[in-house]
């Protein structure tokens, strides 16, 4: 609506571990005194489960949306799994952050997803993720990763095709992982070795570049075949091809925006030996040093501290099973603080337990 100020969107170098203790921690709280509805069933079989925040509220995600975003959004998924030859339930609860999404859903993602942790009886992994820097984990959940900007209540769903707003989408990966993001409608986005999807509402171009790979063809494909079905016949798709097409074509003449900043691709750390860090108040006073540089095996850690562990591309969170009760509230603070003072706050954030460790610790000790 005109005239209103457009909300805070995220800061890179902001958290949303800096916001434990305030008024906004008090109003989720005041949500949650009830009870979460959303949380009925969560975790009680094998698979994914995904939600969106909603003004302080946990809405569930609809499965068929599973893998898509919005930059202006915040999102929970818990990936509920058993381990080879195993029968006990473990857990991995992630919150994501839109690049776009405001202090409130970021926060409330996070507080609400130490409420699910607790829901589960302390037994999931909890990650922090960041658009455009998952980690290898929470993409493998997904076929496909589609990024799209604004709200979810911007989606096609919610408006007539005449009325819709043309997206370009951009199609990049392979067989493992093919990420779509939508990109501003721009020629000098457009590149040779992808595959580009322009969303007219009514007409679908599917543009292949000469140098793209059958993977992002097919899940470009399949997209289109989806908004098709979406729209009810409402909407055709075409394919074209790097050049076998005139530049007069609609494809083209549409592409009239102006290009915006690029994030990048993932953190690429300048110094690359990892480091270990230990929080600990065993002296009367809580103390964060720095215990190991280079090579971390799982003999550096104590069952009596706090570890964090840089690993460079993720930032993992280890609390012992006989740490002290201040040293387990102040872990996240310590990891967020460090990541304030590194130049790669954007990494995958992981907080588990002794015992609970996720693969991916495991093999970042052993590497």
């Amino acid at each position: 609506m005109a005239g209103l100020k457009k909300p805070k969107t995220y800061d890179w170098k902001d958290s949303n571990l800096a916001l434990f203790g305030s008024q906004l921690e008090k109003d989720v709280k005041k949500e949650s005194a009830m009870g979460e509805p959303a949380w009925k069933g969560a975790g009680e079989k094998v698979g994914l489960q995904v939600w969106r925040v909603v003004q302080f509220k946990i809405t569930h995600w609809p499965k068929e949306d599973y893998g898509k975003f919005y930059s202006g959004d915040s999102y929970i998924i818990l990936n509920t799994y058993e381990e080879e030859g195993g029968s006990e339930l473990l857990h991995d609860v992630h919150f994501w952050i839109g690049k776009e999404s405001t202090q409130d859903e970021y926060g409330t993602a996070a507080y609400k997803t130490v409420e699910l942790d607790n829901f589960l009886d302390g037994l999931p992994v909890q990650h922090r993720e960041v658009q455009g820097h998952e980690s290898q984990m929470f993409l493998s959940y997904f076929k496909t990763i589609t990024i799209m900007k604004g709200g979810a209540a911007t989606g096609f769903r919610h408006v007539g095709p005449r009325e819709y707003t043309p997206r370009l989408l951009h199609f990049c990966g392979t067989r493992k992982s093919v990420q779509v993001n939508e990109v501003p409608l721009c020629r000098s986005r457009i590149k040779s070795d992808d595959v580009f999807i322009l969303d007219l509402g009514e007409k679908i171009y599917q543009w292949n570049g000469e140098g793209s790979n059958k993977d992002e063809r097919y899940k470009a494909m399949t997209f289109c075949q989806e908004l098709e079905h979406e729209r009810c016949g409402r909407a055709k798709a075409d394919v074209i091809e790097e050049g076998r097409t005139s530049e007069e074509h609609e494809f083209y003449t549409s592409l009239t925006g102006e290009d915006e900043e690029d994030d990048g691709d993932q953190y690429d750390a300048k110094d690359k030996d990892h480091e270990l860090f230990r929080l600990s108040d065993a002296s009367g006073k809580m103390k964060f040093n720095q215990s190991k540089k280079g090579q971390v095996s799982k003999s550096d850690f104590d069952s009596k501290d706090v570890f964090i562990f840089d690993c460079k591309n993720e930032l993992f969170v280890w609390i012992g099973d006989k740490t002290t009760k201040a040293e387990k509230n102040n872990a996240m603070a310590y990891a967020h603080e460090y990541l304030m003072k590194t130049d790669h706050a954007l990494i995958p954030v992981s907080c588990m337990k002794e015992g609970k460790e996720s693969k991916e610790f495991r093999v970042a000790i052993a590497a």
